[in-house]
């Protein structure tokens, strides 16, 4: 299909079974039944020695919104440098304004921190009250290289429509990474329906 296809784990050995089973890219958290949160040091820095595809990860600092504190977000700016001495290839973090706006100003710190890592704006940019004035402020203002999506639905197939005007949107600068109860088994079925190149799901890859 020629599709960029991420995996999101949460252990050891998931990341290994979806790597051979043909993830493109592995996204690490840990506690994905909060949504997932920064996981474990030790946990990055086995797989970056292990994995020969992509690892990108989790930075968030707690569950709930994503208004930070300053205490919050100096923990991210830590939690960055940490990952990028352990050789990751990329970071995923959102950080909104009280208004559900994108916090431009923390999220510039952030990518400035990540000196050269590649920078995914998690699904955060779901809670945003305009999707598609939101992206354009993304690439006009910050320099991140991908938003992962669904659409502002609970599902990539119920927000198809507006993940297809995010997508009519055309830029060189940041990838659409359509998201949402996206699995192998209707991987072809949301492909045929949004027109994506990338997708991202818990269960994207077969490793039964």
């Amino acid at each position: 299909m020629g599709l960029i296809l991420e995996s999101c784990v949460e252990t050891y050995e998931e990341a290994i079974k979806v790597e051979r089973g043909g993830a493109n890219r592995i996204e690490l958290c840990s506690r994905l039944d909060l949504g997932g949160l920064t996981p474990s040091k030790e946990l990055v820095k086995k797989l970056v020695k292990k994995l020969n595809i992509p690892l990108k990860v989790m930075v968030r600092p707690r569950k709930g919104d994503f208004y930070y504190n300053d205490e919050e977000i100096k923990q991210m700016h830590r939690d960055i440098l940490d990952f990028k001495s352990l050789g990751v290839f990329g970071i995923v973090f959102g950080v909104l304004k009280n208004d559900k706006s994108v916090n431009i100003n923390v999220v510039n710190e952030l990518v400035s921190r990540s000196n050269g890592m590649d920078i995914t704006f998690h699904k955060a940019f779901d809670e945003t009250i305009d999707l598609l004035d939101t992206y354009k402020n993304l690439i006009s203002h910050t320099k991140i290289n991908s938003i992962l999506t669904s659409g502002g639905a609970k599902s990539a197939v119920l927000g198809r429509n507006m993940l297809r005007k995010i997508l009519d949107i055309k830029t060189d600068r940041i990838k659409i990474i359509s998201a949402g109860s996206i699995t192998y088994e209707n991987l072809q079925k949301v492909h045929n329906l949004i027109g994506g190149v990338e997708y991202h799901g818990r269960r994207i890859i077969d490793i039964s």
